[in-house]
């Protein structure tokens, strides 16, 4: 059984081990794109621990029945298996393992993001409804990986789930351990207009700070777009920026990682890429859909002037 696998070892043919988002970020850091070094613990990990803390027959028993439409039952099942999940012993062959490649990689603090293996198929998309934790470090990486797992049944991927008609006990996850950029700034960018599906278009959104807060809408991003085979910049619209998520440097261990602090009206107001930067990011979006062949949905960072590419995945409409 492999239970690390890094991202030199994987591609795009390995989503049923590494989920979507490990094969992705495997696969662009065999195309030579500027990835954050990383592993992903596979999902053979995950079905092994289901096995040795037997708790895969309790998780089916819970969701016997289940009626995803009523909330109030949902939100328990729910409640009731992640703390099944949160409460049973890891395996010491897969902690060992994980903090074994935890020490290989940098020192630093690392992203632990959630990696399902059936995220990103090409009729359903199952992004963002597992966890991630950003600025995880030390003995705490264990942890957060068992806190993704459980994360598999949040509510609205437990329903999620039941529409599509896929076994719950069935569906791996992986999770994806990698090392953190500090953003100065971060975004997102759609190698194809998200609202009017235009294909010569790439978009462009950025925050200064770490780009959860772009992701989850607590700030509103500087919004770009740019021509794709131009690389020609056709609108631009900076907003104005109040507070940024950055790392806490103060956290203690089980401390929150991150904290949001002011940003100064006259920073706040700039726009947050120049223009070459923008054509820069946008060339590099043009580079993953090139690679893979269709529009792409990607995640980005800046630290100290280097851009890297945190996520990608296709745009799906599931």
């Amino acid at each position: 059984m492999q239970i690390v696998a890094w991202f030199n070892e994987v591609g795009r043919n390995d989503v049923g081990l590494v989920g979507g988002k490990g094969a992705n970020l495997g696969e662009l850091t065999r195309a030579g794109l500027p990835v954050p070094p990383g592993f992903v613990v596979t999902a053979e990990a995950y079905f092994q621990f289901l096995r040795e803390s037997a708790i895969g027959e309790g998780v089916t028993r819970l969701l016997a029945g289940l009626d995803a439409t009523d909330r109030a039952l949902l939100q328990q099942i729910s409640d009731d298996i992640k703390q099944l999940i949160g409460e049973a012993s890891v395996p010491s062959d897969i902690s060992t393992e994980i903090a074994r490649a935890h020490r290989q990689m940098s020192p630093g603090p690392v992203a632990v993001r959630s990696s399902a293996t059936a995220e990103d198929l090409a009729d359903a998309s199952f992004a963002g409804q597992q966890s991630s934790f950003l600025n995880v470090s030390g003995e705490t990486v264990v942890d957060a990986v068992q806190d993704c797992w459980a994360s598999l049944f949040e509510p609205q991927a437990i329903a999620y789930r039941e529409r599509r008609g896929f076994r719950h006990i069935d569906v791996g996850i992986a999770v994806v351990v990698q090392e953190m950029v500090q953003s100065q700034r971060s975004g997102v960018m759609f190698t194809m207009h998200p609202v009017t599906g235009d294909r010569d278009k790439i978009v462009i959104e950025s925050v200064y700070g770490l780009g959860e807060a772009c992701v989850s809408g607590v700030v509103t991003p500087d919004f770009y777009v740019v021509d794709k085979a131009s690389m020609g910049i056709e609108e631009k619209t900076a907003s104005h920026q109040e507070q940024e998520l950055v790392r806490n440097l103060n956290a203690g261990a089980g401390g929150e990682c991150n904290d949001w602090i002011a940003v100064t009206p006259e920073r706040g107001r700039l726009q947050k890429l120049t223009d070459d930067e923008i054509v820069a990011i946008g060339q590099l979006g043009r580079s993953v859909e090139e690679h893979y062949g269709t529009p792409q949905d990607i995640e980005w960072a800046e630290e100290n002037g280097v851009f890297y590419i945190v996520q990608a995945r296709p745009i799906t409409t599931g």
